[in-house]
């Protein structure tokens, strides 16, 4: 009896340390995986505990709507990032110069208005470097970040991306100016949502009613509650090392 006593205290003894084996090899995966998944993602936010927040306003089509936020921002003395599709570029050379002039960010918005989930990767770098091209040509800026249309993204795509040294965008507080929602709700929302490190969504496309009405109130609250508004880029220097 203590020989098989002593055998099932073995076995009892070995089942324990298996257990922690495999859990320890579960959580090593789990941590490597999640490292993994994490490089094929975009950018969403910038963990931060200094009160900073990127405004960011997609461009892809129209010309009345652009002006008046440049203006707003003029006035307000902010700058942010625009993310500019190539064809517009092209067709709005005046207001991209005064985009740059004004000491704004230009960064790509692609080419076309198309999901890039469903391209190849090389259809992809091909979309990006002719928007690439675009601004260059224009502004004379060597864009180095894009969002992408619809924020569309998969694995492939943000390779892609990278491949060709660019940086994925997305946002962490959506304004939802693209729903026209309501001037009232996009203001409240920027206001609720936003916190350190923040992307904030905005559009200065003319499908975009009620941007321009709700833009001065937007940074009016934002500088009362003590955010200092910066380019993407410059957020992106408060990323931790293990982050980048």
């Amino acid at each position: 009896m203590p020989k098989v006593f002593g055998f099932y205290k073995i076995r009892a003894r070995t089942r324990l340390t298996l257990t922690a084996l495999i859990t320890l090899i579960i959580l090593v995966s789990g941590a490597l995986y999640v490292q993994a998944y994490n490089k094929n993602k975009p950018v969403y936010e910038v963990p931060s505990e200094k009160k900073m927040a990127a405004l960011t306003f997609d461009i892809s089509w129209g010309n009345k709507t652009p002006m008046p936020v440049i203006e707003i921002l003029k006035e307000a003395d902010v700058t942010c990032t625009f993310f500019l599709s190539g064809p517009w570029v092209k067709e709005n050379p005046e207001v991209v110069q005064r985009i740059k002039k004004d000491g704004h960010e230009l960064a790509s918005h692609g080419y076309r208005h198309i999901n890039y989930s469903t391209l190849s990767k090389s259809e992809i770098k091909e979309e990006v470097m002719k928007a690439h091209k675009n601004i260059n040509e224009v502004a004379g800026v060597n864009a180095n970040l894009i969002r992408t249309p619809n924020g569309d993204y998969n694995d492939h795509v943000i390779e892609a991306i990278h491949e060709i040294n660019y940086e994925a965008i997305q946002w962490s507080v959506d304004s939802l100016d693209w729903m026209n929602p309501g001037t009232a709700t996009i203001i409240e929302r920027v206001k609720k949502k936003v916190h350190p490190g923040a992307i904030i969504l905005m559009h200065a496309s003319d499908t975009c009613k009620q941007t321009t009405d709700a833009l001065p109130v937007v940074i009016e609250n934002l500088k009362e509650q003590g955010y200092e508004l910066v380019t993407v880029s410059t957020l992106l220097k408060e990323m931790p090392p293990e982050n980048n």
